[in-house]
């Protein structure tokens, strides 16, 4: 749903708009992601109870939800801009080189520890030991890694927008796998319970849950530790304003709700599920959860379909991630392509990635850079929706023809170096850090903007003012002229037969996998269970992939 030209700096026109369905999917199968894997395995590690877990899990998506539609959403339906667009337009060509820096570091991390999951996965059939340090104990691992690494890399380079239809036929495969690993893996939980002979109800699983999967212990982890990180995990999209890209595209600013499909079934689902299967991985292979990798804990469960959805997640997530810092390294050596910058940050991200710090540092990292991001998002609240109302005038800065923002761009270093010394020193946990770091940024900012020129009055003010009414009007009316139904009718040719038969293929194919997952927890043979679900996911991508491509063609 992005336009095809980064360099679009106006607000996009009503025909462009999309229906509720696209933002449906794209949240549904965006955050279904390798990282999955790994947090999920981690907070079995955090010493935390099932309910702190179950309930605060809860808690802390549903803060995202609603960041996304009460605050990212709402701006990005109100000015159609991207957030590159917009912070331009607030912040000036300073602070986007600023920006471009810190985002270009922070995706190359990124991107490097998700070729560290896919090469996880594809170390087992090489008998390579679990890297579960910060460094490589394994020169064979580094080879996979930069192996991985290299075609990520290419694929990039080329642009990523076929790995993104592919991750659209993995999404609801992904999904899935996740619940099948969960239920096929429930036995191996069971036999270790005293008094559980199968969960036949809600309270049998809490007894599972406590004994072996989230077992309660001293910690510096509670209740308020895990709400709050499931809504600073992705800060930088909600919180950040990263998703205006996305959301800008939105008929409605409620489209931002369908955030929650992401939340609660690539985020909740799959990290409750990812911890069954790592407890039941870890009492399988007789050690800790913390000396096992993503790719361990899918094997364990899923057999090779597991190895085969550790390297899809971790590829398809880090590759457009990936292309991400790549355009943020462009657009600081704009003589550069595209092509180069790419590879360049390709490179520096595939030696990040010999390095697995994933496992032991990515909920930091994830927070870190949340948080980082975070006083953007406050300076963007502040002068979208506080200004009007405290009398200050909007794009003051552009209007002085400043080329940077020095009001933002001091409220954003001093932010940053605030929530670094808070963490630092132990003050405020980094979970805890949003709220205090937002008030902070948006009243340094409003008091140092009042300072330098928001408090004056500007004739480009009123005339750009008009035009952003006259522009609203236009679009509210030509949403009122086109029926929804223009917007969700589907425009393409109807279905031939081959395309009808991959589609029914497809569709058995995800209901036998569930159906397997059945067979392996009411005591099947496991071994067949794996094999029978290797051999059924390879029928599924088979058809699924022809059954796209025919659908492009008559599209």
């Amino acid at each position: 749903m992005q336009d095809s030209n980064s360099s679009d700096f106006s607000p996009i026109t009503p025909d462009k708009l999309q229906p509720g369905k696209k933002f449906a999917a794209n949240y549904a199968g965006e955050h279904v992601a390798g990282t999955e894997f790994v947090i999920g395995a981690l907070f079995v590690s955090w010493g935390v109870s099932t309910f702190d877990i179950l309930i605060g899990l809860l808690l802390g998506n549903f803060l995202a939800v609603l960041t996304w539609a009460l605050v990212t959403a709402p701006i990005a339906t109100d000015t159609r801009l991207t957030l590159y667009a917009y912070l331009e337009k607030i912040a000036g060509r300073g602070t986007i080189k600023l920006y471009s820096i810190v985002n270009c570091i922070l995706f190359s991390i990124l991107a490097g520890a998700m070729i560290t999951v896919s090469a996880s996965a594809i170390r087992i059939p090489f008998g390579i030991p679990a890297q579960v340090e910060w460094y490589p104990t394994s020169s064979a691992f580094v080879l996979v890694a930069l192996a991985v690494g290299a075609i990520v890399v290419y694929v990039a380079v080329k642009g990523f927008r076929g790995v993104a239809r592919f991750a659209e036929i993995c999404a609801p495969w992904m999904i899935l796998m996740f619940v099948v690993g969960a239920i096929a893996t429930l036995p191996v939980l069971i036999s270790a319970t005293q008094g559980v002979e199968k969960i036949v109800s809600f309270s049998d699983f809490l007894i599972v849950a406590n004994e072996h999967i989230y077992v309660s212990r001293e910690s510096e982890y509670g209740f308020w530790h895990v709400a709050a990180f499931a809504w600073i995990c992705n800060l930088s999209m909600h919180g950040a304003m990263g998703d205006m890209t996305l959301l800008r595209y939105a008929r409605k600013s409620s489209y931002g709700y369908f955030s929650a499909l992401g939340m609660f079934i690539g985020h909740y689902i799959a990290w409750v599920c990812a911890g069954i299967m790592g407890a039941g991985a870890a009492i399988l292979l007789g050690t800790s959860i913390s000396q096992l990798d993503a790719g361990g804990v899918a094997f364990q469960s899923l057999g090779f379909a597991g190895i085969i959805a550790v390297v899809i997640a971790g590829w398809t997530t880090s590759n457009p991630t990936i292309y991400r810092a790549g355009l943020a390294f462009q657009s600081l050596f704009p003589k550069l392509s595209r092509e180069k910058a790419t590879t360049i940050v390709g490179v520096i991200t595939t030696i990040i990635a010999c390095f697995p710090f994933v496992f032991t540092k990515l909920i930091d990292f994830v927070g870190f850079m949340g948080i980082l991001l975070a006083p953007i998002g406050a300076v963007i609240v502040a002068e979208h929706w506080l200004f009007s109302y405290l009398g200050l005038t909007r794009y003051w800065s552009k209007y002085k023809g400043n080329s940077t923002n020095y009001a933002a761009l001091f409220t954003w270093i001093t932010s940053m170096i605030l929530a670094l010394y808070l963490e630092g020193t132990g003050i405020i946990h980094l979970f805890f850090l949003l709220i205090p770091i937002w008030i902070f940024a948006t009243f340094l900012y409003i008091f140092l903007a009042s300072k330098l020129g928001a408090k004056e009055k500007y004739e480009e003010a009123l005339k750009f003012e008009k035009i952003e009414l006259n522009r609203k009007h236009e679009e509210s009316k030509y949403l009122k002229e086109n029926d929804v139904s223009n917007f969700t009718q589907d425009q393409s040719k109807p279905a031939n037969l081959s395309s009808r038969v991959c589609e029914i293929v497809s569709y058995l194919a995800l209901g036998i996998c569930a159906v397997l997952a059945f067979f392996a927890y009411n005591g099947g043979d496991i071994g067949q269970f794996k094999l029978m679900l290797f051999m059924v996911t390879i029928i599924y991508f088979i058809s699924a992939v022809i059954w796209a491509r025919i659908n492009r063609t008559t599209s």
